[in-house]
């Protein structure tokens, strides 16, 4: 859908923040069409939470980094998603570990200077895996302003998932939300409110408010997204900064 559409949906859905990527709608370095999308974002009275690249620390060169903060300015974004390399925390090599943590601990640096947090996809072959996974390399970056987001992990136990949740504590700064279960299949997102409820609970608990982001629907059919909404904020107990 053009940039046009998805702020009318979710608009129209009543969320309240978008966070755009840089794989289709706003391209890396292309910051003419982030400020168009900036401008589309707030006339239609939503903001940007974050700026959804696909760039891969230690892997991607690390030239291309200052080119993705630049379009996170454009954008209007105070948050740039990273992917924590691109093998496993089980299967990584010492290099390739060290060559991760450097890019992420480099890539926070710069974008600090624009006020910009990064934050790692919680996300298998990656080595923000795990909770442990993800906490250990945090600490190794040793920067407040890396974190990291949270979704539930693929196949994991409700109880589990959320286990991991309480043990990265503040170190979350965004969650992806949706159901799927078993594997991958996509689920309305109520199917796991159990789960859900849960999640929410935690992050009541810890006196915080977290851009909560709808990252699929099922069939990506635009139609659902107004009742996935009503859903999340049913669940989540909030009326604001959610997506």
């Amino acid at each position: 859908m053009a940039p046009r559409d998805v702020v009318a949906c979710a608009a129209d859905a009543g969320l309240a923040v978008v966070e755009w990527g840089g794989d289709r709608h706003v391209p890396p370095g292309d910051v003419g069409t982030a400020r168009e999308v900036r401008a589309l974002t707030v006339d239609a009275g939503l903001s940007t939470s974050s700026y959804g690249s696909y760039f891969r620390a230690g892997v991607t060169d690390f030239g291309e980094w200052p080119a993705v903060v630049r379009t996170a300015v454009a954008l209007g974004a105070p948050r740039v998603r990273v992917w924590a390399g691109v093998v496993g925390s089980a299967g990584a090599g010492g290099e390739q570990r060290d060559a991760v943590v450097r890019a992420l601990r480099e890539a926070g640096r710069i974008a600090a200077d624009c006020g910009i947090v990064v934050a790692t996809e919680f996300h298998a072959g990656t080595l923000a895996d795990s909770a442990a996974a993800t906490i250990g390399l945090l600490d190794e970056v040793a920067r407040p302003d890396v974190r990291t987001y949270w979704q539930p992990p693929e196949g994991m136990p409700d109880a589990e998932a959320v286990a991991g949740l309480r043990e990265l504590g503040d170190r979350v700064c965004a969650l992806h939300v949706f159901s799927w279960w078993p594997g991958n299949y996509r689920l309305r997102l109520p199917a796991r409110s159990a789960l859900w409820h849960e999640v929410f609970d935690v992050v009541r608990s810890q006196g915080r408010v977290l851009d909560s982001l709808l990252e699929f629907v099922p069939q990506d059919r635009p139609d659902l997204l107004r009742e996935e909404a009503a859903a999340l904020v049913a669940m989540s107990a909030l009326t604001e900064e959610v997506s």
